[in-house]
């Protein structure tokens, strides 16, 4: 008797926090449905279970509202009949750090064994592109599963849907492609018509894509779908109907666990999934919505570059850990991470909700920051005696020796800065201003009295001085008199440069010369009318982009470490689309950009600022380079790089071949991308800007912004047929168009040593883990919650001091946190290199280390030198003896 296939239909529902409605609009209709599942698995013992889209969020949101269901729900996903996890939120994995998203698979496998079981499943059914690093990611989190939906060609899979996936350090997961997608059997029934016509073709397009396996699965539920409380009938009745399947209700792990048990599966799929074949991955999604990725990207390296290590400093000296505000304010980003939230692919109102969202949790960070930098200095300044100190803190693994920004506040002038032997430190003031003091009321026995407070001076300092790792160092502010005033600096003066790089306006544009090669006109801003939709760029037919090259020189300054230029770039542009198409220019565009060059550095900082007064545009910056003959670009993705090609072959007939979406060869990066070849690098630094393109002469584009008021359109060049989203109605988001203020802050970089090490030591200096705090009684403005009284613990801290420290500079830190479990601190070291490095952890009070693997289990001793692989990491826990 020929052995029948089997079919494991999955009943499921795929759940978007939030899109074209809110995420109240969800949560309303959450309790509703979850509380249907529950009731429907606890009444009919048939219906084996239901996978809830590998989210913990739900959990939490249906207990706020459903808290007497606990026991009820607790028990269901013990028994493995309702599927959550391993995710907290469906996070985007290519738009979010890194560290994010391992913290999202951290709680939501955390919660999710709290009530008994998270899905061994790394289920990814509708996230944009899949970054490199998530199979590595799973298997530290002891995930050995993972159903994709994006990204994938077909050539890639030589007919099987079946593949082990596998990241950059080797690590593998054995994976699922769902190339009928997440939906096929939303709407099954049991009726000859629709098994003959439905869902017989769609098994007949399944067996073609399992050469290998006669296990087929196959999935009921769709986007905020209701369970289908009759499914176990539905599948008896179609069992009868059909002769060469068994059609079983089954779940995601039980399909994997069976698929695999003979692992014959030869296929290996490595790097990002972002393929256009058969679902969109919207390649240019990057652009959209900037003020949310700009402000979403600042909270993270606040997060975690200042605000978690500063507290595990803190935490050493009995300073208490923020635990709580810190699972509130990560809960609130992973709603944000969604790929649709932070894609900003959404209604005004949900984007709204997106931008308030990250507002606060940016508020609370730098509250947060604020109170720890003002408790350990006042620790710092119960030691010394003194005032008017200014703590230098280093939240970065290694001894930082990089000009180091801040701002004093004084009576005077003129000041010094001294370190505590009384050896003079070397700084600079950049700039300076005069502050009126305001008034202060006095309450008297015969009224409020209006008194006038003297002024003071805020001035903005680059100090050069080491600071320890992990920790920080204290300066004395002395106020004297008789300093030499700086030298001022006409605007004729229209040069800056440093030891390795000149900066120089000619005829109007802007020269650059590097290591003594001269590259001309080198930046131009580049608009193009943009008549796509919130998920992806379009370029207008006809439309020819418009160059601006021209500028005018507004200020030079030149200061001891470093020197800037200020320029004025002016175009006429039309207002809208319709004026694009009758070629009208009627709106002025004016953009000041300030460079900065540094005394040590290979950097180019590099501010801009405008106003956006056109809509239905795209404008980016193009960088003239000197490469010749290169085919790749590169970009950082999770702990290592990845490779892009600058032409991508696949363009030449994706028409024809009946691709979704064309595959442009335009890419996201987390921080950094750049070119090279065996000689010399260019590239750039970015927080928030997150995509790029090589043009045919190796011209380097990077995208500002794109300023888009539809939420989906039909029949883009680059996308054909229906909308993304909702395509049966037409969705407005004016606010998607970013009219008003907008800032951008970004480096670029040039190196003649090609060496990784380069590039990630610039990502360090210009992603700063180094801040200041003077303990002063002028000003209480300049940080949130300096007006308010806040209580100290009665204790002395050192005037210097270091936690650890990593004794190779070739390896980087991702994260310092309180252990997740345990009294212990978390690190996370990469090695994004092709070589195998060694490094030591160093501290005087670190007493033992243990290695863990992401998800902090796992625990295991270390007593010998460190060895970690080529683009790999690790993750220890360090116990600390004598905390304070």
């Amino acid at each position: 008797m020929k052995k029948k296939k089997k079919i494991y239909i999955v009943s499921h529902t795929h759940w978007d926090r939030e899109w074209y409605f809110t995420i109240e609009d969800s949560n309303i209709l959450l309790i509703e449905n979850l509380q249907k599942v529950i009731d429907t698995l606890e009444e009919k013992p048939e219906f084996s279970s239901y996978a809830f889209d590998a989210q913990a969020s739900i959990i939490d949101e249906f207990l706020k509202i459903n808290p007497e269901s606990k026991g009820n729900l607790k028990k269901l996903i013990e028994d493995k009949r309702i599927f959550v996890g391993p995710w907290y939120t469906q996070t985007d994995t290519l738009l979010v750090h890194k560290e994010s998203m391992i913290r999202n698979l951290l709680y939501g496998t955390s919660i999710c064994e709290s009530f008994g079981h998270s899905m061994n499943n790394g289920y990814l059914p509708d996230t944009f592109g899949q970054n490199q690093y998530l199979p590595s990611i799973f298997k530290e989190f002891d995930i050995d599963y993972s159903i994709v939906k994006r990204g994938i060609y077909s050539n890639e899979i030589n007919g099987d849907v079946n593949f082990k996936w596998k990241s950059p350090d080797g690590k593998e997961v054995k994976s699922n492609y769902m190339i009928l997608g997440y939906s096929p059997g939303e709407f099954i029934e049991d009726s000859d018509e629709y098994i003959e016509k439905t869902f017989l073709p769609l098994i007949k397009k399944l067996e073609k894509t399992n050469k290998n396996s006669d296990n087929l699965l196959f999935l009921v539920g769709g986007d905020q779908n209701l369970i289908k409380d009759n499914l176990a009938e539905i599948i008896k009745t179609i069992n009868s109907k059909v002769e060469d399947y068994e059609v079983i209700l089954s779940d995601f792990e039980t399909f994997m666990e069976e698929t695999w048990k003979e692992d014959k599966f030869s296929t290996i799929l490595e790097g990002e999934l972002r393929g256009t074949e058969a679902q969109r991955v919207h390649r240019t999604i990057g652009s959209m919505r900037y003020d949310i990725k700009k402000l979403n990207s600042e909270i993270e390296n606040n997060i975690l570059n200042i605000l978690e290590p500063l507290a595990t400093i803190g935490m050493q000296f009995g300073i208490d850990y923020p635990q709580q505000w810190l699972d509130y304010m990560w809960k609130q980003l992973f709603d944000a991470h969604a790929h649709d939230s932070i894609g900003g692919c959404n209604s005004d109102d949900t984007n709204g909700e997106v931008v308030n969202r990250l507002k606060k949790v940016d508020r609370i960070s730098k509250g947060l920051i604020n109170l720890l930098k003002k408790r350990i200095t006042h620790g710092i300044s119960k030691s010394l005696e003194k005032d008017n100190i200014l703590v230098l803190f280093n939240t970065n693994s290694k001894i930082n020796s990089s000009l180091k920004n801040s701002v004093i506040f004084t009576k005077e002038k003129n000041f010094e800065l001294n370190d505590l032997p009384g050896n003079k430190v070397i700084f600079d003031i950049v700039s300076q201003e005069y502050i009126s003091g305001g008034k202060k009321i006095i309450v008297t026995e015969t009224g409020d009295v209006e008194i006038e407070l003297p002024g003071y001076y805020r001035s903005e300092l680059l100090i050069k001085i080491d600071v320890p790792s992990m920790g920080w160092l204290t300066l004395l502010v002395n106020e004297i008199s008789n300093i030499e005033e700086k030298e001022k600096v006409s605007k004729e003066k229209i040069k800056i440069q440093n030891e390795n790089i000149e900066i120089e306006v000619v005829k109007n544009r802007l020269n650059i010369t590097k290591f003594n090669s001269t590259i001309e006109d080198f930046l131009t801003f580049e608009d193009c009318g943009d008549y796509g939709d919130s998920y992806d760029f379009s370029p207008l037919k006809g439309d020819q982009p418009l160059l601006i090259k021209d500028l005018e020189v507004l200020e030079v300054n030149r200061n001891k470490f470093n020197e800037t230029l200020t320029v004025s770039h002016i175009i006429y542009l039309p207002k809208d689309l319709e004026e694009r198409k009758e070629e009208k220019f009627t709106t002025e565009l004016k953009i000041f950009t300030t460079l900065e060059l540094r005394k040590g550095e290979n950097l180019v900082r590099i501010k801009h600022d405008l106003e956006n007064t056109v809509k239905d545009h795209r404008i980016r910056i193009l960088f003239k380079t000197d490469f010749k003959n290169i085919h790749e670009s590169f970009s950082d993705s999770g702990f290592s790089i990845i490779s892009h090609p600058i032409v991508e072959k696949r363009m030449e007939n994706w028409r024809e071949n009946g691709y979704v979406e064309a595959p442009v060869p335009i890419y996201n990066m987390e921080n950094t991308a750049f070119l090279r070849d065996e000689n010399k690098v260019f590239g750039v630094i970015t927080e928030g800007l997150k995509e790029y393109e090589i043009l045919k002469d190796n011209t380097f584009a990077l995208t500002l912004y794109r300023g888009i008021g539809l939420l989906g359109r039909d029949n883009l060049v680059w996308r054909p047929n229906r909308a993304s989203g909702i395509n049966n109605t037409v969705v407005r988001t004016p606010n998607g168009q970013l009219l008003g203020d907008l800032e951008f802050d970004y480096a670029i970089y040039f190196e003649e040593d090609t060496n990784i090490h380069n590039i990630y030591q610039n990502i360090e200096k210009f992603i700063s883990k180094s801040y200041t705090y003077q303990k002063q009684s002028l000003n209480s403005f300049e940080e949130r919650l300096e007006r308010f009284s806040i209580s100290y613990a009665d204790n002395t801290l050192p005037t210097d001091y270091s936690l650890f420290e990593i004794k190779n500079n070739k390896v980087y830190t991702s994260v310092c946190k309180k252990a997740h479990r345990e009294e212990k601190i978390t690190i996370r070291v990469f090695n994004p290199s092709d070589k195998v490095e060694k490094f030591d952890i160093v501290g005087e009070k670190v007493e033992k280390i243990e290695l863990v693997q992401l998800n902090e289990k796992h625990n295991k001793i270390l007593t010998d030198s460190i060895t970690i692989n080529p683009k790999s990491y690790k993750t220890f826990l360090l116990s600390i003896k004598g905390r304070l």
